[in-house]
């Protein structure tokens, strides 16, 4: 394990008034970990350690930490003495709804929130008051938040969840507890890439809405079979619910226009975050006009209420939009940059792994890669957990870190790379990741 003293120490300070010794429960890691500074590709801890970051604090860092054309945006509002104003509009969140925009161009109106786990919260509510139905689906191995409807299914153990079915859904299995038990019969998990789970749901339920990752990136890099979303969209159409995609990690990571615009299928609401302000807290919900005004509707008893004192603080929000000028300069340069050193990192590991004779594979989306070690790309939650090989994965991401590279240290998380990261920060990771395969 790495030397960390003074990381063991600041956390054991901290658990005496913090519940745990953190502020959110994914926090928690073995080996314990303390930072203290994160510069481009590389993360600082306490103890003076520089690990090269593929974590990105759960995936924000698309441009690096602390890109210096964000930064200086940020400082600028400051500087300028921008505030919290609570009242009226201002030209910063105007400014970053235009940009949005002109970035996705199928949506006509945004609203901006904090978290994703806010935004997604919306886009139900939004679906069921539109639609004035109340159940929705949701993929099991997808996660879409803190709240009630979707605080379910994610890693679930086989055991609990049994067997495969379809067409069917499966149990809601809470990963919270306090979840009211009738309020679970509202929500209806399917399997990803299972359209006739869907269909079966949706003849037998009032669904108001439907609501998936487009791609799963909370078990790694899951893709979609080809025609799936398409799939949606027809199901969506023909049994009038309203379809969400939660591009919290997807969204501006891997195009300006999000995972939409890659597969060519629009969503009627999609959900952002992360990406979007590199690191700062903003996130957002967009869609067709006609939808999103539902949440500015003129008769009051149909409005969907969508209140935040902190809704486009001008500190986030100025990130925000220097994040999505600096991802569309140059005819998308960044994107097409960071997609070289995705080549080039999974040409490296494969190499690797083949020279070691690990069945394995690498699945990757642009900046976005998982090593899964089975012999076929998983297609949902049943056929992951089945057949990759989770302790290996865990001691693998253990020994990485051991050799100062940062991949978080559990199993099936997905790696990102930023455009800070390097050529030589790629190869020196392949090449630790060589070591720590033979180690393992």
């Amino acid at each position: 394990m790495p030397n960390n003293p003074k990381s063991l120490a600041i956390l054991e300070h901290n658990r005496r008034f913090i519940p745990g010794g953190v502020v959110s429960i994914n926090r928690h890691i073995a080996p314990e970990l303390v930072f203290v500074r994160g510069m481009g590709s590389r993360l600082f801890d306490a103890d003076g350690n520089s690990y090269i970051d593929y974590h990105g604090a759960f995936a924000p860092h698309f441009l690096g930490h602390n890109d210096p054309y964000v930064t200086e945006a940020v400082v600028r509002v400051l500087r300028d003495g921008a505030s919290l104003y609570g009242s009226g509009t201002t030209t910063l969140e105007g400014r970053l709804a235009e940009l949005m925009c002109q970035a996705v161009p199928w949506i006509e109106s945004v609203q901006l929130l904090n978290t994703g786990s806010e935004a997604t919260y919306q886009a139900l509510r939004l679906a069921r008051a539109v639609t004035g139905r109340d159940h929705i689906v949701v993929m099991q191995g997808g996660y879409n938040g803190w709240h009630n409807d979707v605080a379910c299914n994610l890693m679930t153990p086989l055991a609990a969840l049994g067997p495969r079915v379809s067409p069917g859904e499966y149990p809601f299995l809470p990963i919270s507890s306090g979840i009211p038990e009738a309020h679970r019969t509202l929500v209806h998990p399917v399997n990803f890439n299972d359209l006739d789970s869907v269909a079966h749901v949706c003849e037998r339920y009032p669904v108001a809405g439907l609501i998936t990752e487009p791609v799963l990136q909370n078990i790694g890099v899951v893709h979609p079979k080809p025609g799936y979303l398409d799939g949606l969209r027809k199901l969506a159409d023909k049994h009038g619910f309203v379809l969400i995609f939660d591009e919290v990690k997807t969204g501006f990571r891997h195009a300006p226009g999000g995972y939409a615009s890659i597969a060519g299928v629009t969503p009627d609401v999609a959900v952002y975050g992360k990406a979007l302000a590199n690191g700062y807290p903003m996130a957002a919900i967009a869609g067709k006009r006609d939808l999103m005004n539902w949440f500015a509707h003129p008769e009051a008893s149909k409005r969907v209420l969508l209140a935040g004192t902190y809704n486009a603080h001008p500190v986030p929000t100025a990130a925000a939009i220097a994040t999505v000028e600096r991802l569309l300069e140059n005819g998308g340069e960044v994107y097409r940059r960071v997609e070289g050193l995705g080549q080039r990192i999974e040409a490296g590991l494969r190499a690797e792994l083949d020279r070691a004779g690990v069945r394995s594979v690498i699945a990757r989306q642009g900046s976005a890669f998982c090593v899964y070690f089975m012999d076929h790309a998983p297609v949902d939650w049943h056929d992951l957990a089945s057949h990759h090989d989770a302790a290996l994965d865990e001691k693998l991401r253990r020994e990485l870190i051991e050799r100062g590279i940062y991949w978080f240290p559990l199993q099936t998380k997905q790696c990102s790379i930023s455009a800070a990261h390097s050529e030589a920060d790629i190869d020196r990771t392949v090449a630790a990741f060589g070591e720590s395969l033979k180690t393992v």
